[in-house]
């Protein structure tokens, strides 16, 4: 995913203004943040919102478009929002973490027989010092097991997968053929994620409304979407990791569509208002996070805001979080939607096929 370079580079520099310059990667060359220098807070709940989603599936469309508002103010604020009443089972949540903690707390040798680097996807773990999502900060302080859409696994679509589908995807078990050593991991690795993909799809219809589009105006585009889990272990790191400018992963923002993400509750993770200040992004009980990605962004002409974040490990306790990276299908060819477009607001970007997209960010992540 990012540089296996162990070298250090600066990420930010102090400016005149008592700000900080922080630097980030995206699919247009390097941008710039500038950063308050000022202590990290709590969100307020104007900031990070929690969203009720018990009438997601409401036969009512009354009901859904209020969920549907909600989050569009979200989106357009600080990109950033707790989702509640969800609808995945505690039990489903629960058993993915035991069974991640199960396999991040193995002995090295085992692990790396699941070494990501053997397999033709990427799929399956990624060693502690491997990664570094942002190329001028430090090399992050986790350890990884990710896997991505495998449309054999998906309950959502037919037997026989199409052969342009073929193309797009990697079928792929090496990751779970060398767990075997864990009976559980695998499906309850599994049942998470297709939990998580069929609350993403319902909330692709809920951001459909929330553009004032037909809530089905996105379905063929995330038949077979672009839906993989990262699962993150991040190492307790001691109080001067903060003042080192360490990162258990560094500052960044998410490649597709959205993130939905389950943190446990030992905190760490942190985003970027609006006003250039850190703020926590605390753990809720019984939610999910939910982020815009910068897909999502371009495709809305910038209405949407896919906002900075990273995460600091400073509980002192071994942390797990476990998001869903969801976009389109990579085929797909977007531009922008015709409803984010007027005389105010130009077109600001081409269309760019979901494929061509990450593979953009992907590189420009590595350049420093």
């Amino acid at each position: 995913m990012a540089s296996t370079t162990t070298s250090t580079l600066t990420a930010s520099a102090e400016t005149s203004d008592n700000t900080t310059l922080l630097k980030l990667s995206s699919a247009e060359g390097p941008v710039y943040r500038h950063i308050k220098n000022i202590p990290l807070r709590d969100a307020r709940p104007d900031e990070i919102p929690i969203i009720d989603l018990s009438t997601i599936s409401s036969p009512s469309l009354s009901s859904r478009q209020s969920i549907a508002t909600q989050i569009h103010q979200a989106a357009t604020h600080n990109g950033f929002f707790y989702v509640k009443n969800h609808g995945i089972a505690s039990s489903t949540i629960e058993n993915a973490y035991s069974s991640a903690l199960e396999f991040f707390r193995q002995s090295e040798d085992i692990k790396q027989k699941v070494d990501a680097t053997n397999s033709k996807s990427m799929n399956g773990w990624k060693a502690p010092k491997t990664q570094r999502i942002n190329a001028s900060e430090s090399i992050d302080v986790r350890e990884t097991f990710s896997f991505r859409y495998n449309p054999v696994y998906d309950p959502e679509v037919p037997d026989e997968i199409p052969e342009n589908v073929k193309n797009t995807v990697t079928i792929d078990d090496f990751c779970w053929d060398q767990t075997y050593n864990l009976p559980h991991f695998k499906d309850h690795s599994l049942d998470y994620w297709r939990e998580t993909v069929k609350l993403a799809r319902t909330l692709t219809r809920i951001f459909a409304l929330a553009l004032s589009l037909p809530e089905e105006y996105f379905d063929a585009k995330i038949k077979y979407p672009d839906a993989g889990v990262a699962i993150n272990y991040y190492p307790p790191m001691p109080a001067s990791s903060e003042q080192a400018g360490e990162n258990s992963i560094g500052s960044h923002t998410d490649f597709q569509l959205f993130t939905i993400l389950w943190q446990d509750n030992n905190g760490g993770l942190q985003v970027l208002n609006r006003d250039g200040e850190w703020i926590n992004a605390a753990p809720i009980e019984g939610t999910f996070v939910v982020n815009i990605g910068d897909y999502l962004q371009r495709i809305t002409n910038d209405r949407y805001i896919s906002t900075v974040h990273r995460a600091r490990n400073l509980s002192g306790k071994e942390r797990i979080s476990m998001p869903l990276f969801f976009g389109f299908n990579l085929d797909e060819m977007c531009g922008l939607l015709e409803i984010c477009v007027d005389e105010e607001h130009p077109a600001r970007y081409e269309a760019i096929s979901c494929r061509d997209w990450v593979q953009k960010r992907v590189k420009a992540m590595h350049t420093v």
